[in-house]
Parts: structure tokens; C-alpha cells; sequence
């Protein structure tokens, strides 16, 4: 494993998670039932702050794992998507999971946009029917993309995912 090719990455539960399980998640999920997780440290506190204010007694704790994106990458060996922005290809595939028609079935690693609190609104709008897409484009183009990675082959956690650490984070 090539330290240059490492990523550090965050998931954020009430569970240390030391070996992660694809396929156990919501299949209405943005990216289907996978293992899902962050580059971006700050977010995986938050939701994990936020899942255990949503049950009492629990601990939030922030679980940290080692990518390695290169050997995944030139594998060659998966199916990948990646959205580098909240763009219409986005929106379309969260509305068709939304509406349960399962377009990461065709996927084993999908990367791209959280649709949280901050364009929930705008892709549920969509989902209704109430706006069009270049309406919901609208709205989405200002927004900050907040990063998740979503894993549905179990083989590419085994090969390339590494646990580091679980942090009991404090309120």
C-alpha cells in the first residue's frame, strides 16, 4: 500500500465500526444500502453528534478509516460514479432513488453530494413534481457540495478500506 494513495476517511455513528458491512443499510438511502462515509472529518462529528442526541444515552463516535484510492482506481475491477457537483445527473439519480427504482444497482462505489438539510427541500420539490429541473438547478448551484462515499461491494472494503480508529467524541 503506497502511502500516497491513501485517503483518510470518516464515518460518523454510535458504534465503533471496525469492520464495516455493505448491503445492511435503507435502499432509499441517496446511494443505496452501502457502507457509507466522508471525506470530510467535520461533517462525520456532526451526524454522529446528531445520532446520538436522537437516542438517549448513546455515544457519538467518530470511526476512521485509510483509503487506498489508487490500487482501487487502477483496478480497474469496479463500477464507479462519481459526482463532482450538484448537477442535473445528481438530482436525477437521487430522485429515481427517492422513488425507488435502485439506480446504484449498477454501481459498487458512488461518490458525490449529501442531499441534507440544505437541498432536501429543493430535491424533494423535484421528486413532487412541484419544480422542474432547471428550477431545482437553480437552487443547487450555489450550494456547498458536502462529500459522501458510498460502498456497496463488500470486496472493495476487504481490499482496499483499513480501520484506524474509533474517537468517543465529547458533547
Amino acid at each position: 500500500m503506497s502511502t500516497d494513495s491513501i485517503i483518510r476517511l470518516y464515518h460518523g455513528s454510535i458504534f465503533r465500526v471496525e469492520s464495516p458491512l455493505t448491503h445492511i443499510g435503507r435502499q432509499e438511502l441517496d446511494f443505496g444500502p452501502g457502507f457509507y462515509m466522508t471525506k470530510n472529518r467535520q461533517q462525520a462529528v456532526d451526524w454522529s453528534k446528531t445520532k446520538a442526541g436522537r437516542k438517549f444515552g448513546a455515544k457519538a463516535i467518530l470511526n476512521v478509516y485509510e483509503f487506498d484510492s489508487d490500487n482501487f482506481i487502477t483496478s480497474g475491477a469496479y463500477r464507479t460514479l462519481i459526482f463532482n457537483s450538484y448537477n442535473l445527473e445528481w438530482l436525477d439519480f437521487i430522485a429515481q432513488s427517492r422513488k425507488g427504482q435502485k439506480p446504484w444497482m449498477s454501481y459498487d462505489y458512488i461518490e458525490g453530494g449529501v442531499a441534507n438539510d440544505s437541498v432536501i427541500t429543493t430535491v424533494d420539490a423535484y421528486v413532487d413534481g412541484l419544480i422542474n429541473a432547471d428550477q431545482a438547478m437553480g437552487k443547487l448551484i450555489n450550494e456547498r457540495l458536502r462529500n459522501q462515499i458510498c460502498i456497496l461491494n463488500q470486496e472493495i472494503i476487504e481490499k482496499y478500506l483499513y480501520f484506524v480508529e474509533s474517537i468517543e467524541l465529547s458533547d
